[in-house]
């Protein structure tokens, strides 16, 4: 059974194993960048403090506040999930509010599905905000049929700066509540 799981030390090695599995791919909802060390355990449990202390972020250079889970298994780590707090006009073309990644091994379990209404739900009892903007390339079939299952309504198409395009869905938190969508108990 999946949950949710704050960043912690105690996930470094399977951590470093899903890391290994992403083979220098974006880890999107993982708050991983560039100079980030995760390969040692002291740049490792830098790394974790960072995340922790995300939720402070002062928008500074375009940094909003984020939190950030990770998806958990039986004491393994097998994704993140990630929720910006607001969005900037950036993020508000082709970022989102959500953004989440599982291991290549664990994909096709269900745990971005999971993940990614057990947020919405906890954003719903909160009151705040009332929708949410999750994008995915155009072509990740599986991150769209992700975010339609938790009540994503495509907006539109867009090209990005690399010649492709991204979808924008958003998911009304309120609706989903009462409708048995996003709000009941892959991404960019």
């Amino acid at each position: 059974m999946f949950e949710l799981a704050s960043p912690d030390v105690s996930f470094y090695r399977s951590f470093l194993e899903s890391h290994r599995e992403w083979a220098g791919a974006h880890q999107d909802g993982a708050g991983l960048f560039a100079g980030d060390d995760v390969s040692s355990p002291a740049g490792f449990e830098a790394w974790v403090n960072k995340l922790a202390n995300a939720e402070q972020a002062d928008g500074t250079g375009g940094i909003v506040p984020c939190t950030y889970w990770w998806i958990t298994e039986d004491s393994r780590y097998v994704g993140s999930i990630a929720f910006r707090h607001y969005l900037t006009p950036a993020l508000l073309n082709s970022g989102g509010h959500i953004g989440y990644g599982v291991r290549p091994a664990r994909r096709g379990e269900g745990a971005a599905t999971w993940a990614l209404r057990e947020v919405c739900t906890r954003l719903a009892e909160r009151g705040e905000p009332d929708r949410v903007l999750l994008t995915c390339d155009d072509g990740n079939a599986a991150s769209a049929r992700t975010i339609e299952r938790c009540g994503g309504k495509l907006e539109d198409v867009r090209p990005d700066d690399d010649g492709g395009h991204f979808r924008r869905y958003w998911i009304d938190l309120a609706r989903g509540t009462r409708e048995g969508g996003a709000g009941t108990p892959g991404a960019r």
